[in-house]
């Protein structure tokens, strides 16, 4: 047996593993794994899950079991101390030698700690392991026991950000400290930097920046950071994410060279300045750079393998940096080069302050190619934009289409997936082309997306690259003449919208009798509330009838949020609400010590509800006049309006009373997804109806009915359906159009999607709903005025049913609160933690 050792069991190191027994020939191989941590390899990327009660188990990149199958010994809690390259052999720290045939460092990064005087007092972190998490998670009980709640991360990059956000998790106060002049400097540009920092402090992230940190001031622990001009920071936890040095130690003690700055330098085979020594990951100096992302890593983990094996594959010259992330919730993306100067090209940049977005593409100075760019806020472009980069596609005459859409009637995007090369990367974690997805289901060995993902392991890594992965998988099904249907999941061989056919002419009223029927085995937590979403649209029972197949929000009729309290918002149809109900919402979180909020659909949003509080929270609202708002549910949110002509000098119309009429005829109904309207009594747009499900807007001889709009992460502009329509008009074509969009449409499929992939698009659905080419319009006024006259309230409904009470307890047996929430300041409120 041919003997190769790895050293270091992170995520390059096990993806090495994973490359090499994939290849024809790996069962001549031995391969070992030392490891100097407790546990197999996991998933660094997503390491602040454990903040969020991932357990360590979770975050393995294995089973326990995968190494032994796989003929793979591992080795952990072992640390490799000296390499004899000579004799081809190597030390660990149990004195024990181990020789080998080829020698593979994976061992990574540490976090560069500066020099800073202080470092080493109680209280200071690293962001690194998951025994770093335990440390910092420990340490922070210790010091909220203590009253303190103040703690810092020093750095302001994609890792301390990411710090930055689990301090917050534990109930801490955050401050990101950040030497630069701006937050991940090497990734965004000033006006990028500005906004992501802005996103960042709404959520009481403090970012001090340009901030050189002299020393740790305390005695035996930190209780502050002293900046320059004796500037103290008051803070009683300090964790450092300020960047990675290469774990090149072996290397230098085994006379492989490195570079001047750190690393074990390569050549494009992976090879060190010794051929039988591979290094790969983030110890690896290739092209005079360490390359801190996963792809680069897994590239590289590849080419060692192949190289081993005699194989040809090779590094690439130029490696890509770009990515796409979500850091604190915010999403972040750059690629390219995002720093072009105008003398190289020109940048175009669209900067809402309002929506918290920020996209800047740079484009050649002929405006024929698309050199890179950064997306803050919304990286819904993403993956359009970098393959257009990645494969020198040529962009619109108006390349301020790429990130604005199309203005002109003429699309901005760049087609079909299926135009881009086989050459193209589709994922770049684990490099995967177009060519191989598609290949995979032409050639037979795989059938369905499912298969692919196992097959070629792209989706495995960030997940950026599903949508587009998917698109591929049915294009390639459909070259083959296969039929191509979104079925809801593996129990049922249907789509959502052949189930609601299935249910409404059997007269199904509950999951077994459809598993049992048409579908197979107990169902899951995908097509269960899929079910309970179709008999409510059908029979228009509430979340409470179907209570243990609800999502988790509408099975506590009320919105989860991050510590497992709940927020509670009740109806204001069209925004409007009297003196007396408000003050009536300002009692109830006061006695219940609620924080409240604003929302964008003019309601107001009471955050911080307990469990067992839920009911008689509902009943003092009911009490006082209010119902449920559905926010938690799959169905229509709120319909906002403006003030209109009742009190607008410019209001055409009273856009006020349509929207209280439109609200309240809707309420409740449940959809494929959720649905949001708005009223504007003029062409000035105050309720932003152009970006909702629907909007309504009045003009001169009526009223113009907008729909398949949204605004979110990817915003569209509701299109045309009528103009100039009268009201009663105008509820006509509101029935049709919702109930076939609810007959319609996929799961979780928003109305500007469901319109985009609606065969015939707009004009086919202007057929339905105004012209009535099915024959159906009658048959969906029908449904819809039935869904109208049998609603009822779900909060009204549970705190009169005995039984159902029972679902709104911490505890089963006692009605103690639950003691394990803690809350911080915030502002003149309070925000819980996480813990």
């Amino acid at each position: 047996m041919i003997k190769i050792i790895v050293v270091g069991n992170g995520m390059v190191g096990f993806k090495f593993c994973e490359k090499f027994i994939s290849k024809q020939g790996q069962e001549k191989y031995q391969i070992t794994v030392f490891g100097e941590e407790p546990r197999r390899a996991y998933d660094r990327v997503h390491l602040s899950e454990y903040f969020a009660g991932k357990t360590a188990d979770d975050l393995s990149m294995s089973t326990a079991n995968w190494y032994e199958e796989n003929n793979i010994i591992l080795n952990t809690s072992e640390l490799v101390t000296d390499i004899h390259k000579e004799n081809k052999t190597i030390t660990t720290h149990l004195e024990k030698t181990h020789s080998y045939d080829y020698l593979v460092l994976a061992t990574g990064s540490a976090a560069f700690v500066p020099p800073i005087e202080g470092v080493e007092k109680e209280g200071v972190f690293v962001y690194r392991t998951i025994e770093d998490l335990d440390a910092i998670m420990a340490y922070a009980k210790k010091i909220k026991q203590n009253g303190s709640t103040e703690a810092a991360v020093l750095g302001g990059g994609l890792l301390g950000l990411e710090a930055a956000k689990a301090v917050r998790d534990l109930g801490l106060n955050p401050h990101v400290v950040e030497f630069a002049p701006r937050l991940m400097p090497r990734q965004l540009d000033k006006g990028a930097s500005n906004m992501l920092r802005s996103k960042i402090e709404e959520l009481n992230i403090k970012i001090h920046l340009s901030k050189s940190t002299q020393f740790i001031d305390g005695d035996d622990y930190i209780t502050g950071m002293m900046f320059e001009e004796e500037e103290l920071l008051k803070v009683d936890m300090l964790v450092i994410s300020a960047g990675i040095k290469p774990r090149d130690e072996l290397g230098r003690g085994a006379g492989l060279e490195v570079g001047i700055r750190g690393g074990v330098v390569v050549n494009n085979k992976m090879q060190t300045s010794d051929p039988n020594i591979f290094a790969i990951g983030e110890v690896a100096l290739y092209n005079h750079m360490i390359y801190g992302l996963v792809a680069p890593g897994y590239e590289m983990a590849d080419v060692a393998a192949e190289q081993i094996m005699q194989g040809e594959k090779t590094m690439r010259e130029s490696i890509d940096m770009s990515t796409q992330l979500k850091l604190i919730g915010v999403e972040v993306a750059s690629f390219g080069d995002p720093f072009i100067e105008h003398q190289e090209g020109t940048p175009i940049v669209y900067e809402n302050k309002l929506s918290g977005i920020y996209k800047r593409i740079n484009i050649s100075k002929d405006g024929k190619a698309l050199l890179g760019g950064i997306l803050v806020g919304d990286s819904s472009d993403y993956n359009t934009l970098f393959q257009i980069y990645s494969n020198g596609m040529a962009i619109p005459k108006n390349p301020e289409d790429l990130i604005l859409g199309s203005r002109g009637g003429e699309s901005s995007s760049m087609g079909s997936a299926m135009d881009l090369p086989d050459t193209a990367v589709i994922c770049s974690c684990e490099n995967v082309t177009k060519g191989s997805i598609c290949c995979s289901i032409t050639d037979g060995s795989c059938e369905t997306f499912g298969d692919v993902v196992k097959a070629t392991k792209a989706t495995s890594g960030c997940g950026g690259c599903k949508p587009m992965v998917a698109d591929l998988v049915k294009e390639a099904q459909k070259s083959l003449g296969k039929e191509v249907k979104d079925v809801v999941c593996e129990h049922f061989a249907y789509s959502r919208q052949e189930l609601f056919d299935i249910v409404k002419i059997n007269k199904f009223t509950n999951h077994n009798e459809v598993l049992g029927t048409v579908g197979k085995g107990d169902g899951c937590e995908i097509c269960r509330p899929v079910l309970s979403s179709i008999f409510s649209s059908i029979y228009n029972d509430t979340a409470n009838k179907h209570i243990t197949s609800q999502d988790s929000n509408d099975r506590f009729l009320a919105n989860i949020q991050r510590n497992g309290t709940y927020s509670v918002v009740p109806r204001m149809a069209g925004g409007e609400v009297t003196a007396e109900k408000l003050i009536a919402i300002g009692e109830v979180a006061k006695e219940y010590g609620l924080y409240t909020k604003i929302t964008g659909a003019q309601r107001v949003d009471l955050f911080g509800a307990e469990l067992n509080d839920l009911p008689a929270i509902w009943k003092k609202l009911i009490d006082s006049g209010f119902e449920s708002g559905h926010a938690y549910g799959k169905s229509l949110r709120a319909v906002k309006s403006c003030v209109g002509n009742a009190w607008c000098r410019y209001g055409m119309d009273d856009s006020t009373t349509l929207a209280i009429e439109l609200e309240n005829r809707y309420r409740g109904i449940r959809s494929p997804h959720k649905l949001k309207g708005g009223v504007s009594a003029c062409i000035r747009e105050c309720a932003e109806a152009r970006g909702k499900d629907f909007g309504v807007i009045a003009v001169e001889g009526g009223w113009n009915l907008y729909i398949c709009g949204n605004g979110g992460a990817n915003p569209k502009h509701a299109v045309l359906l009528a103009e100039q329509i009268d009201k009663e008009t105008l509820f006509k074509y509101m029935d049709r159009f919702l109930m076939y969009y609810i007959r319609t449409a996929g799961p979780l499929v928003r109305t500007s999607t469901w319109l985009e992939k609606l065969e015939g698009g707009l004009d086919y659905l202007k057929n339905v709903v105004i012209n009535d080419s099915l024959g159906i319009n009658a048959t969906l006024e029908a449904e819809m005025q039935q869904l109208v006259d049998t609603f009822e309230c779900e909060w009204k409904q549970a705190i009169e049913d005995p039984e159902m009470m029972k679902r709104f307890k911490h505890f089963t047996n006692s009605d103690d609160r639950d003691d394990t929430i803690e809350y911080i300041p915030l502002r003149d409120q309070k925000m819980p933690t996480a813990w």
